[in-house]
């Protein structure tokens, strides 16, 4: 019997949007859902699809079906297999106050999205879906996917949930996920062995309206064009678990939004790309200008050239690393800088509040005549490198405690030091100058007095002329 269920879609950037579905609760008949199409975002799109995102701009009215559809009630299965060959169709659809609980499952799919933007925001064409406070648990098992826009496994809406614990996805198509969590949904993982292969297919991913995903061990490869290992627009937290991307950036944050990564093994290996972007791209997936990235332990590293380790563009980017293994191959550490693809010219630089905890770092610090960047480095930290050595930023200052240090490798150039414990009358301490010059600027920095003051191993640190 087809019972009539009405899911609200929150499109948080642009208003909400509607959508009405008749499926059948416990059925293996195919179900569908059509809605009216969204009302496109504001601001300035960029002119494609943002890294490891599966569209940009609006989407059109969904087509969402299932072979197998659940809307009310608990149902459990065990070595079951679900199949879904048509286009849109997911092969599990779980709605309402629908419970499925799934062991062993075998999800094989082959049918490609008729919009790669529902597909992205609403779950349209996902293989394990999730929506409108339905919940799904699976344990073991495989998803693979063939078609383009086919995501793993999705969650969307408020209330709905999906748990996957030691299953192992697949995802072959362009625009198609490992995981995706949007408009408030949320998704658990622990252990689970993910790939993806198509591009603008990031594998732990959050998309329009944000949502939340945790994950606990596993491994992530992803292969790609602009499909990071982690994607975020919305809240993500990865711990011990091996991240790899060889078509993109490691990870990726659009908005203001998160992603924290607890003793993870996180590789970006693509050329001319960089580890890790902290971006706002104006297309009304995310809200806001402030992503934040979160690392303790484990490794951070960018083996490719010439890009960063970071780059930041058109947001403010509040970045921590904690007694994390960093390189990057390049030697920078840091770009802060405005760009032709996002925000307005001129005026889309970036802005990195970037902290070092018991943190050793080597690598230049950049930024162009639009960006600043604030480093803080504490608790025993040591930065070697440069920081502004071409005198490019609109701002760059240096804040130290007593136990940590930077050795400097070129001349460089601040706006504001903070080194209170490290000055001794003339002598500064814990800057360690090889010989070079550091200049400040002077009516920014009332407590150095316009003096001139002699680095540890030689150097200067002295006013900018």
């Amino acid at each position: 019997m087809l019972v009539l269920l009405v899911i609200m879609i929150l499109a948080v950037s642009v208003g909400c949007s509607t959508q009405s579905a008749a499926t059948s609760s416990d059925s293996s008949t195919p179900t569908s859902t059509t809605t009216s199409g969204t009302t496109p975002p504001t601001g300035t799109p960029p002119t494609g699809a943002a890294p490891g995102a599966g569209s940009s701009g609006t989407s059109t009215a969904t087509n969402i079906s299932g072979a197998f559809a659940l809307s009310s009630g608990t149902k459990s299965t065990t070595a079951q297999s679900y199949t879904a060959t048509k286009a849109d169709q997911s092969a599990i659809y779980v709605t309402g106050t629908g419970v499925l609980t799934l062991t062993n499952p075998t999800v094989t799919t082959s049918g490609s999205t008729s919009s790669q933007g529902n597909s992205s925001f609403y779950g349209q064409n996902a293989r394990v879906l999730a929506a409108g406070g339905g919940t799904i648990h699976m344990t073991g098992g495989t998803i693979t996917t063939t078609g383009a826009g086919a995501n793993g496994a999705f969650s969307t809406g408020t209330g709905s949930q999906v748990t996957l614990s030691q299953t192992t996805i697949d995802a072959k198509g362009d625009g198609g996920h490992a995981v995706m969590a949007t408009q408030g949904g949320s998704m658990t993982l622990s252990d689970v062995k993910m790939t993806t292969a198509g591009k603008n297919s990031g594998a732990i991913a959050t998309d329009r309206g944000g949502g939340t995903i945790t994950a606990t061990g596993g491994t992530v490869v992803t292969s790609g064009q602009d499909s990071p290992a982690v994607y975020s627009t919305g809240a993500i937290t990865v711990a011990g678990a091996t991240l790899t991307a060889t078509g993109s950036e490691a990870a990726v944050i659009e908005g203001a939004n998160s992603i924290t990564l607890n003793n993870c093994v996180t590789t970006s290996t693509f050329a001319n790309k960089w580890g890790v972007m902290i971006f706002q791209s104006m297309s009304g997936d995310a809200e806001g200008a402030r992503g934040v990235f979160t690392v303790t332990g484990g490794s951070l590293k960018y083996t490719a050239s010439p890009g960063p380790l970071f780059y930041v563009t058109n947001t403010t980017a509040i970045i921590t690393l904690k007694d994390t293994d960093v390189s990057v191959a390049s030697g920078i550490l840091i770009n802060a800088a405005g760009g032709t693809k996002w925000g307005t010219s001129d005026s889309n630089g970036g802005i990195v509040e970037f902290t070092a905890d018991a943190q050793t770092l080597a690598g230049s610090v950049v930024a162009d005549k639009i960006s600043t960047v604030a480093l803080t480095l504490k608790n025993g930290s040591s930065l070697t490198g440069v920081i502004n050595t071409a005198k490019t930023a609109k701002s760059a200052s240096l804040t130290l405690d007593a136990s940590s240090t930077w050795t400097v490798t070129a001349d460089s150039h601040l706006t504001t030091l903070s080194d209170t414990a490290g000055i001794s009358g003339t002598i500064i301490t814990n800057i360690i100058g090889g010989g070079h010059t550091v200049t400040y600027d002077k009516s920014a920095n009332p407590g150095l007095s316009g003096k001139a003051y002699t680095l540890s191993g030689g150097g200067v640190l002295k006013p900018a002329s």
